[in-house]
Formats: C-alpha cells, structure tokens, sequence
C-alpha cells in the first residue's frame, strides 16, 4: 500500500512519452499480467481472423445454396475493398495498400466459404495459411511502428532529422479539431529554441502545407523545449461577409469581435484596460499592403466601437471618408486631412491632461466602465468631504488616424509620440492605420508605443516593420499573403495568449450589402451612444473652438443627404432693386470714391502687390483674418494659408509673418509643433 504508484506511459531519454509501453503494474504487478498487457496491442488482428472463420460457418448455413448470396456477397466484397482503399487516402501509401489486400483477402475466403463451405477444396488451408500470415503481418507493422532506441529513425525522427532536427525528441501529439499540438525537446547542449524557426518552411514542406501552418511555440522556462502546431486545414478561405455588431449595447471594454481564426475561434481585440485581469489599455498600428484588406479590418474595429454605449471616437481620414461615409453620424469627431487633422492633433494633446486630471481626482488609475457613469459613488468622488460628487461621467475615447503617412509627412514622424506615450492613462486609444510602418514613417518611439497591431498581407521585406521578431520566428508570415489574400492577418495585442500570436485570422468582407446595416448602426450610435464628456469637451473646443461639433446630424456630415436648395426662377422673384453681389451690398453708389491712400501709387512691377497698412489698421486686419478662420473652423493656419485672403484684401504678404508671431505674444496663436504652423485660441479662452 504504500508503494508509489508508477505512470502508465514510461519516459524515454529526454523525457519523451513511450505510450506504448504497458504499465508494470497491468495484471497486479505479475508476470502473466505483464505478459497480458504486452499481447493485447497485438490481439486484433487475430480476433479479427477468428470471427472471419465464424463467419464462413455462419454464411455457409445460411446461403449454401443461394444463388442471389452469391451475387450479393460478391458485390460485397467488391466495395468492401473500394471502400477500404478510399478512406485510405489520408494515410501512407503503404498502409492503405496493406489494408486493402487485407480487405480483399478476407472478403473473397469468406464469399467462398459462405457459398461452397469452409473447408470445400483449399479454402481451409487457405484459411489456416494465410489468416495468420496476414494477422502477423499487422503485428510486425505495429512492432515497427514503435522504436525505444532514441537513434531510430521512426516516422517522426526521419522528418526531424530531414529538416535539421536530428536528435530532438517529439512527444505525443495532442489532437483538437484543425489543430494538432506535439512538444519537442531538443538535444540538450547542442540544439535551442532559436534553432527550430528556421526549420518551419521544411517541416511544411515535408507534410505538404503552407508555411503559416506550422508554428513553433517556445516555453518560456526553457531553452530546448516547446510546441509544435500544425494546423492541417485551412478554414480561412471561405469568406465570411460581416452582418452586424458583434454585441450592440455593450461595452467597449468587452471583447471586439473582428474576425475568426484558422481554427475557427473569433478574433478578439480589447483596447481599454481591465485591473482585474491585469490587462494594460492598448494603442493599435494597422498595417497592410495595398489589397490586403485594410479598409474592411478598419470597418470591422469601427463597428465595433460604435455599438458600444461608453466610448466616442474621432476620426482623421484624409481619403474624405471613402470607406466610412455610412458611419459618419455616430462619429464624434470626423475630420478630413490637412489643417483639420493637425487641429485634431492639437485637440488630443490638450485632452490627455485635462482627461488624466478628471480620473486622478476621482480615485481613478485609470479608465474603467465605472468612469463612463455618473459618479454617484463615494469612493469616486472629487469633494473634498468624500460624498459623492455626482459629476458626469467620461467616456472612452478612440483616435483614429487614418492613412497616417498622409499626416505624419505634413507634421513630422513623430507627430503621435507624445499622444502614445501618454494617452493610455487618460482613457484614449490612438488607432494608426497605414501601409508600410517604417522607420522613415513613423518615429521609433511612436512605434514602440503602440503594442498592439494587425498585420495584414505585406512585401516579404516589410514584415519586420509590423510584427515583433519573437513572432515571427514562431512562424508568422505577413508576407507570404501579399495582397492575395485580403483580410487574413496575425494580431498581437494584450489579453490574446501569447502562443496565438503566430496564428492566422481572417476579418470579415464588407460588401454593398452591409451599406444599409452599417447607416443603421450609425444612427443608433446618434441616438444611443455616448456623448463628450464636458471635461472633453472643454479640452476640444478650447482648441479648436466651433470647428469641434461632437455628433451631428446626417444633413450636417454628408451633404448628399441634406435637403437642397431650390433654384427660384427669375418671375418668381419679388425685385427690391438691382441685383448687387454680397460682398458689395454695403457700397452707396451715390458717395464719392475715398481719397488716396499712402502705397496707391506704389509702382507695380518689381515691387509687392497692394497697399500696405498703417499698423493698427493691420492689426485690425489680421484679427479680422483670424476670426474668419475660426469662424470657419480652420484653427491651425500658416502663411500659405493667408494667400487668398492678401487677395480678396488687396493686400501685401510680407507682413503675415510678423503678424502671426505678434498674435502669439498676443495669446491669440500658439506654436505647434510643425515650423510655420499656428494654432489659432478661440477667443473665448484667449488671454
């Protein structure tokens, strides 16, 4: 009783499973019983000659003389052996031919001994010769398929010693549906785990798959262990069409739903954080090849978002929206490339700390679902006296840069590094999308800021760029996709185990006929999602002052949908007067013209154009300028920017320099972070 127990599976010499060695304790611990165990793999074959015979006896006293069991029997046998020789298709070209001549054999003594009897002519030496000849056939292919000795070049040894692995030792395979996983340990003191990526193409190779089929998964506490993944079907090429949120009403700290993998599991992606499961929010880099799929990936993140109630996004699209014109009305912020991107820019970086202040002095450490509510609790209140303070919540906030080469070439590489170095703790997610995150594109820094990506099909040479090296040695290849396969991609991201990785998936195709769905969605949003706290709202507008609007109607963000103007015609028109253009309706034809003014007669060639102000009347210029921008929502303005104004003014342009840089000491503009660009202060909030 008091002896150990021993396992069932004795261990070879690198601690390899041999399965098939029986336990020493099967029959009580005897020495019949351990000649039991070792008979038992061998016994079916002979069972199976056995009932074979018993059939023959059985056949014979039921059909002896039928002649319509005969024709039966034949046909039988026939497709017995077809039907042994099809399913054999999977297997080795030497098992399914042994186990068809098996099949055969067997079905044609038994038609035999059915019809004339089993021991008419030479069916019962038949029988007596060659059942046992055929039941040990089998016993020695089951003998062969085993081998202790480490050197033996089994199946599995002869594939690792094709492929450079010679030595290393494969344990029994774990067999789930798609998938199948084995551990490897390789020869101590001479093989690493740094050694088994470069052999993944031959390992796909050898057993007839593409390259992503294979993967290699390291253990982290050791240097010469791991898995071996196989995936032998790929279920990714069926293409999937999306067909609604994956959890309308929801939260946005619940798992985006953006796809599936090659086993058929979703693709999940989480942004915020979670301090129970000690997930860290996430910034997300999009990158993919031209024809990778990049639009549908960004719409199935988009939707996502927006059919959640705790989260706004803002948009910066310098395409015009192309992809995402039916989501406009449930996007807070949308704003087209150019000056209208930098002002967003501006308008996050002034948000991260008024946002960052907001949570720390609710008891915050950082965004939860629990700062998108009203704060009614006391342990999130920002009084001092610690009764709950009531104060509106604060929404998760995604940026999403879209086609972001576009801005990172007007505003510096390093445009996002402070947003991403930063936001994560004030409750914003930036999101980049582009093709090709190079370093020429995009700061080191930036890139280093932003985990999480998807990448999708790339040049061969760009895979660096967008995943980690540690990935890619497990097996991923962007770059065997190119733009063939559009929407399959890898994702790395906090909260997806890191072995899943290196395992493909594939986000879902949008085609004309989500359009509609997609329109509903928005207006859903309009209705049901969350508004901008004040808190960013205040950050927004004081930054970019009218020009940030929040959610807007659908007439207001696509003009296609608004109601139009109606041309009057001319007899239709009640005439108060002579037609006069609007700029002009102030003008008293009957007053004399102004008197000369000094720069009237100034030459006009080889010098500048237009008169030149006296300086308070240019400065009450160029505040006009200045409000008309703003008016306009145009907060970020430079002295490109001042060329048609100096036209409709009649004004010279050399003193829109001087003129910018007195409004900064004046408040009324601060520096960004491109040269020669300004940022106008709304005047509400203008020192």
């Amino acid at each position: 009783m008091g002896r150990t127990r021993q396992r069932s599976a004795a261990t070879g010499p690198e601690g390899q499973a041999l399965s098939y060695l029986p336990s020493p304790d099967a029959g009580g611990g005897t020495i019949t019983g351990y000649l039991i165990g070792r008979a038992k793999p061998h016994l079916p074959p002979w069972l199976g000659v056995a009932g074979t015979g018993l059939a023959g006896l059985l056949g014979h006293w039921r059909w002896a003389d039928s002649a319509g069991a005969g024709v039966g029997l034949t046909l039988a046998s026939v497709a017995l052996t077809g039907a042994t020789w099809w399913a054999g298709k999977s297997t080795s070209q030497q098992r399914r031919l042994h186990s068809a001549i098996t099949v055969a054999a067997a079905s044609a003594w038994l038609t035999g001994a059915c019809l004339a009897g089993p021991a008419a002519g030479p069916l019962d030496d038949m029988f007596l010769m060659g059942g046992p000849v055929l039941a040990l056939s089998w016993n020695v292919r089951m003998a062969l398929r085993h081998n202790a000795d480490p050197t033996g070049e089994d199946s599995d040894k002869g594939l690792l010693a094709k492929v450079g692995l010679a030595r290393a030792q494969i344990g029994t395979g774990k067999v789930e549906p798609n998938r199948v996983t084995a551990r490897l340990g390789l020869e101590p003191g001479e093989q690493t785990n740094e050694d088994v990526p470069k052999t993944l193409p031959r390992i796909a190779s050898a057993l007839n798959l593409p390259t992503s089929a294979v993967r290699y998964r390291p253990d982290p506490g050791s240097a010469r262990e791991g898995d071996l993944v196989i995936v032998p079907e790929d279920m990714l090429t069926e293409v999937v069409e999306w067909d609604g949120p994956s959890h309308l009403g929801g939260s946005i700290a619940d798992p985006l739903v953006i796809g599936r993998y090659d086993d058929g599991s979703p693709l999940l992606l989480w942004l915020p954080g979670d301090p129970e499961a000690k997930r860290n929010s996430t910034h997300l880099l999009i990158a993919g090849g031209t024809g990778s799929g990049k639009g549908d990936t960004a719409l199935n993140v988009q939707t996502e978002i927006l059919s959640r109630t705790d989260v706004i996004l803002w948009l910066s699209d310098p395409k015009a929206f192309q992809d995402f014109r039916p989501l406009l009305p449930g996007i807070d912020w949308a704003a087209e490339g150019g000056a209208a991107t930098e002002l967003m820019v501006e308008a996050l970086q002034a948000a991260i700390p008024a946002r960052t202040r907001w949570l720390g002095a609710h008891h915050y450490r950082q965004w939860t679902p629990a700062s998108a509510r009203v704060q009614d609790d006391p342990e999130h209140t920002c009084r001092p006296d610690g009764a709950p303070c009531r104060c509106a919540g604060m929404p998760f906030l995604v940026a999403w840069m879209e086609e972001a080469a576009n801005t990172l070439r007007a505003l510096g590489d390093d445009a996002f590094t402070g947003i991403a170095q930063e936001a994560r703790s004030a409750g914003i997610s930036l999101i980049v999308s582009l093709q090709r995150p190079s370093y020429d594109q995009m700061s080191t820094s930036t890139r280093a800021s932003l985990p999480s990506v998807i990448a999708l099909g790339c040049d061969p040479r760009d895979e660096g760029f967008s995943l980690p090296e540690t990935v890619i040695d497990s097996g991923a290849h962007p770059g065997a996709w190119g733009n063939r396969r559009p929407g399959y991609c890898y994702l790395v991201t906090p909260g997806v185990e890191e072995e899943r990785y290196a395992s493909p998936g594939r986000t879902r195709a949008f085609s004309h006929r989500a359009t509609k769905v997609m329109e509903q969605l928005a207006a859903w949003a309009l209705d049901n999602g969350a508004t901008a706290d004040p808190v960013t709202r205040g950050a927004a507008t004081g930054v970019a002052g009218n020009a940030y609007t929040g959610r807007t109607t659908t007439a207001d963000t696509d003009p296609q949908q608004a109601p139009r103007l109606t041309l009057v015609q001319e007899d239709d028109m009640q005439h108060t007067g002579m037609h006069v253009d609007a700029e002009d309706a102030g003008i008293d034809p009957e007053a004399d013209l102004p008197e000369a003014e000094r720069g009237d007669d100034a030459p006009i060639f080889g010098q500048e154009t237009g008169r030149k102000p006296s300086p308070d009347e240019a400065r009450a210029l160029f505040a006009r300028a200045l409000e008309e921008f703003e008016h306009n929502g145009q907060m970020i303005v430079g002295p490109v920017d001042f060329t048609d104004w100096c036209d409709r003014n009649n004004l010279g342009r050399s003193w829109v320099s001087k003129r910018l840089k007195e409004a900064a000491l004046d408040g009324r503009l601060e520096p960004t972070n491109a040269t020669g660009r300004w940022r106008i202060v709304p005047v509400l909030t203008a020192a």
